[in-house]
């Protein structure tokens, strides 16, 4: 008995990109629907029950055990202070298993952030991620994030 699968072309492309290269592919769904703000909600289709984040600011890493619950509120956090900001890939480099994404976030001051009122003025962050995957999920990750030039523009912001 002979089986025929009828793929259009979207869904070959589709698969095709996976069978190709399932780390990429499970990062840029993370990066789009969920770090994007697009769908926080979606966070335990990418990641693992309990993924290590070593966050680095201002050359300081601090450990954090993230789950999908935990993030998806983190975005919202993300979300109540830059409000629906835009979220642009700038780069995506892959090797085996890990996934380095760079982006420019663009939103808008609407909450206090490091003891800056809110303003309402654009605020732009620029940041960067190596994504560990295994079996279909991120288990861990290194996020740096820039935030002397965040702060540069809450003084600006505030003076101004």
């Amino acid at each position: 008995m002979r089986f025929i699968m009828a793929l259009t072309v979207s869904q070959m492309m589709y698969q095709g990109s996976i069978m190709e290269n399932p780390p990429k592919s499970v990062v840029l769904g993370f990066i789009n629907k969920v770090r994007s703000g697009k769908d926080p909600e979606s966070a335990s289709i990418y990641m693992a029950e309990k993924v290590k984040a070593h966050q680095i600011v201002s050359g300081k890493e601090e450990l954090v055990i993230r789950t999908p619950e935990n993030y998806t509120e983190h975005i919202h956090e993300f979300l109540e202070c830059y409000g629906q900001y835009s979220f642009e890939v700038q780069e995506v480099l892959c090797e085996d298993n890990k996934v380095y994404v760079r982006w420019k976030q663009i939103g808008q001051h609407l909450t206090p952030i490091l003891g800056f009122e809110p303003t309402g003025k654009p605020l732009i962050t620029l940041g960067s991620a190596v994504y560990l995957v295994e079996n279909g999920l991120i288990v861990e990750y290194w996020i740096q994030q820039e935030n002397q030039g965040l702060l540069m523009q809450l003084q600006s912001n505030c003076l101004g």
